[in-house]
């Protein structure tokens, strides 16, 4: 039962020839996680790259194509489903334990044959309070990408009323209740600790996870004299049109590389 290790990989179709996808089984925090595994089947090295995905349950699941886009940059990336989903074991808590599920999918990427050395963290939505976790919590994380990412669970509590009786249930009541469960959660108070360079993504109309998320990051960071690169989008909001989202795509995988 040691974290981090592979239990099991079972093949899923890959709509990429130089591609393969596997459902992952892991060892993380005594658990059994699932999560999507896609690597370049030219047995070559690459760098790792971890995708943390938003949402909670069945909202913000990890999508193949999505994960697709980044590999096809020249990556080998695992994107944990977190417990309790795709048929694993445990239930989510909203970025307190269920962090090392991605914590454990940046060591399963440290570890893999085809990674070469270089394990960079991505976070969407959500997943962007998982991002800055794993970044402060596992050494030697290269980079770090937060798309339209969340950086305060209590902001995320007062500006998104259709979210507060799941995060009531999963945190165990409100911020003025109990603040220090939503501080526990919350990575800015921790900043001063960071090492890898941070680029955030935001729409500036975002209303799922507001641009002051990404403001309140990028300050905290500036005032740490962090490495932080911020592309806000001021006409979009959290889902980019197409042709903008690839472009950005391919933009955050350069930055990543240089």
């Amino acid at each position: 039962m040691k974290d981090a290790t592979i239990i099991s990989k079972q093949r899923y179709p890959s709509p990429h020839s130089r591609l393969t996808v596997s459902l992952v089984t892991y060892w993380s925090d005594g658990l059994q996680v699932k999560g999507f595994m896609v690597e370049p089947n030219d047995g070559e090295q690459y760098p790792g790259f971890l995708y943390l995905r938003g949402g909670i349950k069945n909202v913000g699941k990890v999508r193949i194509g999505r994960i697709i886009q980044f590999a096809s940059y020249g990556f080998v990336v695992f994107a944990p489903c977190y417990r309790g989903n795709m048929g694993g074991e445990g239930s989510e808590d909203f970025a307190l334990r269920d962090r090392l599920d991605g914590h454990n999918g940046a060591r399963l990427l440290f570890n893999h044959p085809q990674v070469n050395g270089e394990v960079n963290v991505f976070g969407f939505s959500r997943g962007g309070v998982m991002a800055l976790w794993t970044a402060l919590e596992v050494p030697n994380i290269h980079k770090v990408v937060c798309w339209g990412g969340v950086s305060d669970i209590e902001l995320t509590y007062w500006e998104r009323e259709d979210l507060r009786r799941m995060l009531k249930r999963v945190v165990g009541g409100t911020p003025n209740k109990y603040p220090e469960r939503y501080e526990q959660r919350t990575p800015l108070s921790k900043m001063d600790e960071i090492e890898s360079p941070v680029l955030l993504i935001h729409g500036a109309h975002d209303q799922n996870v507001s641009v002051e998320h990404s403001e309140k990051l990028e300050d905290v960071l500036q005032r740490q004299g962090k490495p932080v690169t911020s592309w806000i989008f001021h006409n979009l909001d959290h889902y980019f049109p197409p042709a903008i989202n690839r472009r950005t795509v391919k933009q955050l995988a350069e930055w990543l590389k240089e």
